[in-house]
C-alpha cells in the first residue's frame, strides 16, 4: 500500500486540470459535486473503488435532519436547536458547539434540496425511535439501505453530467506555503497521473481500515471486526499531519454491537429499541441496551467469546423488515424463530432455564436493575433470536474545519483552498464511542459536502 504523502516539488507538467477536485465518491463527495456544479464550477471526482460505494453503501442510509418538510407532513414538530441539544447530550457535551450548530442547522436544507432538486424519495422513519433522538428525524430512501442512497446520488451526478473517475487512489498532495496545487493518483496497474486543481475537497472518509492508526488512537476497539469500507485508509489524517492541520478527537468512533455472526450482516437496532434484549452465552443480560448501538460493540465484545444474542419477537421483526439488511439476514438463516423460549434456547445453544428467567425478569412499564425502562409490550411468541458480535464501523475524529468546511491549521488559520467533510473531518461524536448519535456519520457527510461544494470564495491564487 502506497503511503500518502505531501510534496512541495511539483511535476514538470500536470496531466489534467480542473477547478474543484473531490477525493472520494461516497455521499459526501457526490453531494459536494452536485453542490459545486450548481455554482457553475468545473468539477472532477476521483474514486479509489471500481464504482462509488464506500462507507455509505455499508450503512442504513439514514440521515437525521430537523425541521424538514417531510417531518412537517408527518406531523413531527422539531427544530435545529433541539437536534443540536440531542447531539451534545449524547456526546456528553464534548463537541465544539459551533460545529454542532452548523450540522444541525443545515441538515434540513440538504434533505429538502436532494428531494426537490434531484428527486431522491426520502421519507421519515416513523415507527420506532433511535436512542438519543428526542424526535423522529431519521430520513431514508424506500429500502432503508445505504446502497440505494449511493446509487441515487450517483444517478444524480450522471444526470448532471459530472465526471467521476474510478479506480484511482489519491497518493500525493502537492502544496505550497498555504494552498493546495494538485494531487497525484495511482491506477490499478500502478500508473500515476497528476491533476492540477483550484481547490480540493477531501471526502475520503476516515481511517478505520488502517490498522496501525486504529491501534494508535483507539486500542480498545482494535480487535473488533472491521465492518467499514476497506478503502478508509486515513489519507486525510496523514495529509493533515504533514500540513500541520488541527486534528481532533481521533479516538472517537462508531461501533455497532448487533452484527449477525458469522454472517456479517447488520441487524437494525430497532430489534432492541422496540423491546428486545441482548443476552450472553449464559442466557443472561449484561448491560443497559438503551444506551445505544455504538457503545454496544465494546459491551458485546467483553462477553465470553466476544458474542451475544439479540432476543426479540415477531412484532418487532415486522418493524425491522423495512430494512434490506434484516431481510437478507432472514433469507440466509441468521435469524432463528421458535414458538417457545425453550425451543429458541435450543436453536441458539443457550441454557433454557436461564433464558426463560431473563425474559421473565423484564420489567414491563418499569425500570430494571441495569437502568433500562421497558414499554408495555412484552415479548410474545413466535420468538426471534440472532447471534451477534461487535464491530468497528467508522472513525469520527479528523480534520478540524471552519463554517465553510475549510481545513484549519493548529494555529487556527485556514488552509486557503482545502476543504473536508464526512469521515475526513472531525465529527460530532465526542471523544469515544458512547457519543455517537444515530446518523452522525451521514449527517457530517451530506451537510459538509453541501457546504464545501457551494463555496466560491476560496480558490487557489496563481
Amino acid at each position: 500500500m502506497t503511503t500518502p504523502r505531501v510534496e512541495s516539488a511539483l511535476p514538470n507538467q500536470f496531466d489534467l486540470k480542473t477547478g474543484t477536485l473531490i477525493v472520494g465518491a461516497g455521499a459526501c463527495g457526490m453531494v459536494a459535486a452536485l453542490s459545486a456544479a450548481e455554482q457553475a464550477q468545473d468539477v472532477l471526482v476521483i474514486e479509489a473503488d471500481p464504482v462509488p460505494s464506500g462507507s455509505t453503501a455499508l450503512s442504513a442510509g439514514l440521515i437525521p435532519a430537523a425541521g424538514t418538510r417531510l417531518q412537517q407532513a408527518a406531523g413531527i414538530t422539531d427544530s435545529a436547536a433541539l437536534f443540536a441539544n440531542d447531539i451534545q447530550a449524547k456526546a456528553h457535551h464534548q463537541n465544539d458547539q459551533a460545529l454542532v450548530d452548523l450540522l444541525a442547522g443545515n441538515a434540513a436544507e440538504v434533505i429538502d434540496w436532494l428531494t426537490d432538486r434531484y428527486g431522491l424519495p426520502f421519507s421519515v422513519v416513523t415507527d420506532f425511535d433511535y436512542p438519543g433522538h428526542s424526535r423522529r428525524r431519521m430520513h431514508g430512501l424506500p429500502t432503508r439501505s445505504g446502497e440505494e442512497l449511493i446509487n441515487a446520488l450517483r444517478s444524480a451526478c450522471e444526470d448532471a453530467g459530472l465526471d467521476i473517475i474510478c479506480d484511482r487512489r489519491a497518493t500525493v498532495l502537492y502544496r505550497d506555503d498555504n494552498q493546495i496545487l494538485g494531487i497525484a493518483v495511482t491506477g490499478p496497474d500502478g500508473s500515476v497521473e497528476t491533476i492540477d486543481c483550484d481547490r480540493l475537497i477531501l471526502a475520503c472518509n476516515g481511517f478505520g481500515g488502517n490498522r496501525e492508526l486504529v491501534a494508535q488512537h483507539m486500542p480498545q476497539i482494535e480487535q473488533a471486526l472491521w465492518f467499514g469500507h476497506s478503502g478508509n485508509r486515513g489519507e486525510a489524517v496523514l495529509w493533515g499531519e504533514a500540513l500541520g492541520a488541527d486534528l481532533q478527537n481521533l479516538g472517537a468512533f462508531q461501533g455497532h454491537g448487533n452484527v449477525a455472526h458469522p454472517h456479517g450482516i447488520l441487524i437494525t437496532w430497532a430489534v432492541i429499541t422496540e423491546g428486545g434484549v441482548q443476552v450472553n452465552r449464559d442466557g443472561q443480560r449484561f448491560w443497559n441496551e438503551a444506551q445505544g448501538y455504538s457503545e454496544a460493540a465494546r459491551a458485546v465484545l467483553s462477553q465470553p467469546g466476544g458474542e451475544a444474542f439479540a432476543i426479540f419477537d415477531e412484532r418487532i421483526a415486522a418493524i425491522a423488515r423495512q430494512f434490506e439488511d434484516f431481510k437478507q439476514a432472514e433469507a440466509v438463516g441468521a435469524i432463528h424463530s421458535a414458538n417457545s423460549i425453550q425451543d429458541l434456547a435450543a436453536r441458539l445453544a443457550l441454557p433454557a432455564d436461564a433464558l426463560t428467567q431473563t425474559l421473565r425478569d423484564i420489567s414491563e412499564g418499569g425500570t430494571d436493575r441495569f437502568g433500562r425502562s421497558f414499554s408495555s409490550h412484552p415479548l410474545t411468541p413466535p420468538y426471534k433470536g440472532v447471534r451477534v458480535t461487535g464491530a468497528l464501523f467508522h472513525t469520527q475524529g479528523g480534520l478540524k474545519i471552519d463554517a465553510s468546511a475549510r481545513v484549519l491549521r493548529a494555529n487556527g488559520a485556514a488552509i486557503q483552498n482545502l476543504y473536508a467533510g464526512g469521515g475526513a473531518a472531525c465529527g460530532v461524536s465526542g471523544t469515544g464511542d458512547s457519543g455517537y448519535l444515530s446518523g452522525n456519520g451521514l449527517l457530517s457527510a451530506v451537510v459538509l459536502g453541501r457546504i464545501a461544494g457551494r463555496q466560491n470564495g476560496a480558490f487557489r491564487s496563481r
